[in-house]
């Protein structure tokens, strides 16, 4: 099984292919509003802007299941993530990532059969995915995207 298997939701209501992400190294990312780690949204982007061009991409899931931290709709989440942190990478529709509906995407990154099996601990869980949709590495929520293990991931595997 491949990451580039599945389907998924954009933030807009569109379904699409994860397959379009083949041959990119891809960052998967729980996202939620009202989080202590919110924040961490301004280093995704820093991130994503500085390594897109070698073919970085970040998809962001934003999830209400950890003590309700996106409460808002697709609309009001794309709004907060835009005004506040200038967000340009790709978000998707709001998603369970535990729990009997977890979504697919998450069944795949975190499920028994995973790479790193166990359900998400918090907001801003990080999976790192090489561009043939193999997950490389998982990253705790309170592992910054500027966190210099992170760092070192990304340009090992962007070659």
């Amino acid at each position: 099984m491949s990451l580039h298997e599945i389907k998924a939701s954009t933030i807009q209501g569109d379904e699409r292919s994860l397959k379009d992400y083949e041959g990119n190294l891809v960052m998967v990312v729980n996202v939620a509003s009202k989080c202590g780690l919110t924040p961490q949204y301004k280093d995704l982007e820093e991130l994503y802007r500085k390594y897109k061009d070698r073919g970085f991409r970040i998809l962001g899931f934003p999830c209400n299941q950890f003590m309700g931290q996106e409460p808002g709709s697709e609309e009001e989440i794309q709004q907060f993530c835009s005004t506040k942190y200038d967000v340009t990478f790709d978000l998707f529709s709001k998603v369970d990532v535990n729990g009997q509906n977890r979504h697919p995407v998450y069944q795949f990154l975190a499920g028994e059969n995973a790479a790193f099996p166990g359900d998400i601990s918090w907001n801003f869980e990080k999976f790192l995915v090489d561009g043939q949709g193999k997950v490389l590495q998982r990253f705790s929520p309170k592992t910054s995207p500027s966190d210099a293990s992170v760092i070192k991931s990304i340009e090992e595997n962007l070659g």
